[in-house]
């Protein structure tokens, strides 16, 4: 297949599953790396392409933001820019070949993600009190992770708050989102002045993402959401082995 092509069907089918259920890195960094790119470049690139989607959701979630977890949105806000700041200077001081074996990894924390978070929150939030403190500390790794990588950082971001604080998961969709864009603002800002961004690979994958994201939005008024997630969490696992099989052995 060609490389361009390659890229545009990832983005398609990334931008659709972001609409649908979240994960869509899981297909444009290997799509990335499968073009020739290597990891770390693959994985600025992935969270440039995917930005606008992202960017847009929080503009349109914008009448329903507010506080997050009791803490004002502008501390947290801050908070999560610095913390993106740290994890995307963090991947570009981190070498391709120690980015390859430490990537499966994290897929594989994101897909646990995928697969537990809402049921763990329940589980544990109950037995849990966090003040302030702990709120920012949490939103800081969250926002380091997001800039380092950010595989299912949203679905990490919603667990999180879920767990500290037992709210509504519709309620946080607007602070979610914002937050994630927060993340990767910094992150992308960062990769472009470290010229770590392949652009056009970047614009491929981008208009594919546009397009399945509009097309996925539409497509989850009328998909199962339990065929939806049972998908994402077969994609995710497939690429998670995948990676795990490319790195150790």
């Amino acid at each position: 297949m060609d490389g361009s092509l390659l890229l545009v069907l990832a983005g398609l089918l990334a931008g659709g599953m972001n609409a649908l259920a979240g994960g869509g890195s899981f297909v444009t960094l290997p799509a990335l790396i499968a073009s020739g790119v290597p990891s770390v470049p693959a994985n600025a690139t992935s969270s440039v392409a995917l930005y606008p989607g992202g960017a847009a959701s929080a503009w349109v979630y914008r009448d329903g933001l507010g506080p997050i977890c009791g803490v004002p949105l502008i501390l947290t806000l801050v908070v999560t820019l610095v913390g993106g700041l740290g994890g995307s200077l963090l991947l570009l001081w981190t070498s391709n070949r120690l980015f390859d074996r430490v990537l499966p990894w994290l897929l594989l924390m994101a897909t646990i993600t995928l697969m537990l978070g809402p049921r763990a929150a329940a589980v544990l939030r109950a037995r849990l009190t966090v003040g302030r403190p702990t709120i920012l500390a949490v939103q800081f790794l969250l926002g380091v992770y997001g800039g380092y990588f950010g595989g299912a950082v949203g679905l990490m971001t919603t667990a999180a708050w879920s767990l500290l604080q037992g709210a509504d998961i519709k309620a946080l969709n607007a602070p979610r989102t914002l937050m994630v864009t927060a993340a990767n603002t910094a992150a992308i800002l960062c990769f472009a002045v470290a010229e770590a961004v392949r652009w056009q690979a970047a614009l491929l994958v981008g208009a594919g993402a546009a397009a399945g994201g509009y097309a996925g939005a539409h497509l989850g008024r009328r998909l199962n959401p339990t065929l939806v997630r049972s998908a994402t969490l077969l994609i995710s696992t497939a690429i998670t082995s995948r990676f795990f099989i490319r790195a150790y052995f």
